[in-house]
């Protein structure tokens, strides 16, 4: 297991801001941390390099571009040795739609967040694709009616 990372209170402050707004100067993170811009910038340097911080992304409206629909799928496997969980892994990193999975404990075995531009284009996925898919029994989806809550921002700053 990977160790984790020891942050300061320096570190947690900066990494809070990053989430909040990563196109942050420099000069603007160090005034908000109480740190000084080259001192940022080492530290942003660091935590890049021992992988605390993956890669800065903007954050795109789903309704914006279409993808009003969002589902989550309970999955079950056929079987599960690893030649047929390797398949599916396979398949989901390849399906742009799946936007999360997790393998899972209990009465299924994997849990997929999918997004849909309509319940027709859910369909298509699930009827064409995933039910398709060899290693894959069966599936159960849960529409979303509506996001209560949506964080990407972990909780750093103690």
């Amino acid at each position: 297991m990977k160790e984790t990372y020891r942050l300061d209170p320096v570190d947690r402050r900066l990494l809070s801001r990053l989430q909040q707004d990563a196109g942050q100067s420099h000069a603007v993170l160090a005034e908000t941390v109480g740190a000084s811009p080259a001192s940022c910038w080492r530290r942003i340097r660091a935590l890049q390099d021992a992988g605390v911080l993956e890669r800065p992304v903007w954050l795109v409206d789903p309704l914006q571009v279409g993808c009003g629909v969002t589902v989550l799928c309970n999955v079950r496997m056929r079987s599960h040795d690893p030649a047929n969980r390797e398949a599916f892994e396979q398949f989901v990193q390849a399906r742009g739609e799946i936007m999360e999975c997790y393998s899972v404990s209990g009465d299924w075995d994997y849990q997929l967040r999918v997004v849909a531009e309509d319940v027709a284009n859910y369909e298509r996925f699930l009827m064409r694709s995933l039910l398709c898919h060899p290693a894959v029994a069966n599936a159960s989806s849960q529409f979303a009616l509506a996001k209560v809550k949506y964080k990407t921002a972990l909780p750093v700053e103690q």
